[in-house]
């Protein structure tokens, strides 16, 4: 069994990262810390486990008795955390906020299993990816492989209210968000520096500009995206150079856990619950429209981290992560 404990365990990834982990065969948790609500039962808080666990928050972080922790913070926490308390150097960390993200004077691996596997299964600290950063980078990175990104991108996205966190505000309110659409932070989202990173990877170079406007949608969870890109001279009337386009998305994540690419066009529903993405091209002439998919909680947060920690000690990837979306 691996031993857990979760820090920051009262908001909505500790929460939903918890309903995670009472599914995992091999996960046992052994601490879920919250000083606000230290003794109270975790499903007090998180109601929908009513009958699935007893398990209390507590105040004390025993990291002597586990193997992994994960880090639930706000952003800009996990820093501050480490730098008050000592982690014992053998128990491993997964941190799912960015404080770690862009290469430093750290030693913490950027959690994107599709292009970071081999790295993540030998690390000890992992930079879990943002849910907007992960939905645009996977929609994107075969076409930096194909080295296409040569021009400005445009991407859109959309996401769900719980992409906000669990403390209530003005744009999360109900009445506010319900039948309503907004845009935040364009072009100075604070996931544009990872994109760029992961991006600039693979294809080895990025001058291009990656022209983000994110969204608040009126819904709960999931993350839509789509992208814009340029294609090489001669796509718009030579099909068959976009087929080897597209076969090349099908071959980049042929051997991927949970990535997919599909020939139909994909809608949120297909993967919202689950630790799915899912992508997806079209031609317009001498542009290719990619969308992608994915539940901002799970494959944008916690079931992401989960694969990791899979990866990381080396047990199927999949472990405690074949959940199955709703057919309504």
């Amino acid at each position: 069994m691996i031993k857990i404990g979760i820090l920051g365990a009262a908001g909505y990834t500790g929460g939903e990262l918890i309903r995670v982990l009472l599914g995992h065969p091999e996960a046992q948790i052994i601490f879920a810390n919250s000083e606000s609500n230290a003794g109270n039962l975790v499903s007090d808080v998180h109601e929908g486990l009513i009958g699935d666990t007893d398990l209390r928050f507590c105040s004390e972080m025993p990291f002597e008795n586990v193997d992994v922790v994960f880090f639930c913070f706000g952003h800009g926490k996990s820093k501050q955390f480490l730098s008050e308390h000592t982690i014992p150097a053998n128990v491993k960390i997964i941190d799912l906020a960015q404080d770690f993200r862009i290469k430093g004077d750290h030693d913490y691996v950027y959690g994107l299993p599709e292009i970071n596997k081999n790295d993540i299964a030998k690390a000890t600290h992992i930079a879990n990816p943002g849910c907007f950063a992960t939905a645009i980078q996977l929609a994107l990175l075969p076409a930096a492989y194909q080295n296409l990104l040569k021009e400005d991108v445009s991407v859109n996205a959309i996401t769900g209210s719980t992409g906000a966190g669990q403390k209530p505000g003005a744009t999360t309110h109900f009445s506010w968000r319900n039948n309503n659409l907004s845009i935040y932070k364009p072009f100075q989202h604070q996931h544009i520096a990872e994109i760029r990173q992961s991006l600039k990877q693979v294809q080895g170079y990025l001058e291009a500009s990656i022209d983000f406007i994110p969204y608040r949608g009126d819904f709960a969870r999931g993350i839509f995206c789509t992208a814009v890109v340029r294609l090489p001279e001669g796509c718009d009337v030579d099909t068959s150079l976009f087929s080897d386009i597209v076969e090349a998305y099908r071959e980049f994540y042929a051997n991927a856990a949970f990535t997919h690419y599909t020939d139909k066009p994909i809608d949120l529903k297909q993967v919202v619950n689950t630790n799915k993405c899912l992508v997806h091209c079209e031609q317009y002439g001498n542009k290719m429209l990619i969308t992608s998919a994915i539940d901002n909680l799970l494959k944008g947060a916690v079931g992401q981290a989960v694969q990791n920690m899979n990866i990381m000690f080396g047990i199927d990837e999949t472990a405690g992560l074949r959940l199955k979306a709703s057919a309504f």
